[in-house]
């Protein structure tokens, strides 16, 4: 099984996202990724380049994006007695309704202006204040999310890319309706802003697919720690649209200030991310450094580490209690209940309890996390009044699911594998379709089956 696990210690950006899985790639690889990518902007007037990078002593990948010659940058706006963050080039956030001060650097047309609008509040790639340098005569065109997803149609990528883009992107939007308190539709993207946007989603979602790993796993993310001053005032970090996003993720501050991980980067974990977690056991073959631009006491990068799982082992937790004074038909429903809200595994034993009682031992088996919800559950739902839990440690095998086409039709198979095993089993409420369309027994279908899969 391959297995991408994304170390996110130094936090994450979207052009960092795409840098670190791009140095994973194969040189004829690369070659294909610039090509697909140049495609889709087309006569957008957008430059990519993957240049050398290093931080700390360390060298890795830097995805610079150029949009009309100009390489997008944002600014964090901190006390001057402090070194911080820089997230190069990602520019997405709600940029309908607000108040914004640009100036770029364009040689002799250097203009500084202001746009002020009523009831405007700006929250800008970090929720900070931006520079950008324009010509007079640069017209401000501000986007819709329908007016992107339109764009990303039009890609020359497959539809399952376009997919990806997309709903990373409606992940975006919706952080910045709740961060607003405005309807999605409502939301607007500046126009270089959203482009720069696209360009580090859709990179990313070009280089997933094509690494295609069968495990996504993502580490706690750094997300840095402190204030960022905005035009509206000062901010928390992280960002009212990141934390949205990051909602039910491990996050932690440390000691470093500044904003670590932005929008665009917390979208594009969350979206591919099959779990959060630590580093499993697994055999690294290839690793690969998206940097960003702004240096730290600590690498300023994306680690990305590609390889093969080991074989598995996990803890789960058990949690029981003796039942003797529950019918038959309540136990039941309790069992199904537990099952709905997550538990592994629930079944009863019959035990004898004190006085030569005849009783219910009932077994919960399930992930740390959810002990307190499990014990709700049973506490609600049966008689008993105290719960004992045992730890376990358990070896398991890998499992995938997936939708096999046979000559009979489409059926659901799963796969296990690791400790020198693999095997499958087909679902049987797919057998049994087939079995009766076909009148034929089970066992008949089984082997057909099997014969087609093996």
């Amino acid at each position: 099984m391959n297995i991408l696990y994304f170390d996110c210690n130094m936090g994450a950006a979207g052009d960092m996202f795409s840098a670190a899985l791009y140095e994973l790639l194969s040189e004829e690889d690369k070659k294909i990724f610039c090509s697909t990518l140049e495609k889709c902007f087309a006569g957008k007037e957008i430059d990519t380049d993957m240049e050398k990078s290093v931080k700390c002593g360390i060298t890795g990948t830097h995805f610079k994006v150029k949009i009309k010659g100009v390489e997008e940058e944002s600014h964090d706006h901190h006390h001057h007695d402090h070194d911080h963050g820089e997230y190069d080039h990602e520019h997405h956030h709600d940029h309908g309704e607000h108040d914004h001060e640009h100036h770029h650097d364009h040689g002799e047309h250097d203009h500084e202006h202001d746009h002020d609008h009523d009831d405007h509040n700006h929250e800008q790639d970090h929720d900070h204040e931006h520079h950008h340098e324009h010509d007079h005569e640069q017209h401000h065109h501000h986007t819709s999310l329908k007016d992107i997803l339109d764009m990303v149609e039009g890609f020359a990528i497959s539809d399952k890319i376009k997919a990806d883009v997309m709903g990373i992107y409606k992940m975006i939007a919706e952080a910045e309706s709740a961060a607003h308190g405005k309807e999605v539709s409502e939301i607007h993207f500046h126009e270089v802003g959203s482009l720069d946007a696209v360009v580090d989603i859709t990179s990313g979602s070009i280089l997933m697919n094509m690494i295609s790993p069968d495990k996504v796993v993502v580490s706690p993310i750094h997300v840095g720690s402190g204030k960022v001053k905005c035009m509206h005032g000062i901010m928390p970090v992280p960002a009212p649209a990141t934390a949205f996003i990051l909602k039910g993720v491990p996050i932690y501050g440390g000691r470093i200030e500044g904003e670590l991980c932005t929008p665009t980067g917390a979208a594009l974990l969350r979206y591919y991310a099959d779990e959060f977690g630590n580093m499993p056991i697994m055999t690294a073959e290839k690793i690969g450094y998206g940097m960003g631009k702004k240096d730290f006491a600590a690498a300023n990068c994306l680690r990305v580490f590609l390889g093969q799982a080991k074989d598995a082992t996990d803890k789960v937790y058990t949690l029981e209690c003796n039942i003797d004074d529950m019918t038959g038909e309540d136990l039941s429903f309790a069992k199904d209940k537990l099952l709905k809200e997550g538990a592994l595994d629930v079944f009863t034993t019959a035990i004898e309890m004190k006085k030569n009682r005849p009783g219910i031992l009932l077994s919960v088996i399930c992930r740390e996390n959810d002990r307190k919800r499990m014990a709700e559950c049973i506490f609600k739902y049966t008689t008993t009044i105290g719960i004992r839990q045992t730890e376990h440690d358990r070896f398991i095998l890998e499992r995938n699911e997936e939708t096999i086409s046979t000559t009979l039709g489409d059926v659901s198979v799963k796969f296990v594998s690791g400790y020198n095993t693999s095997r499958h089993k087909i679902e049987f409420s797919d057998l049994k379709k087939i079995a009766e369309k076909n009148d034929l027994s089970i066992a008949e279908v089984r082997q057909r089956l099997n014969e087609e899969i093996s």
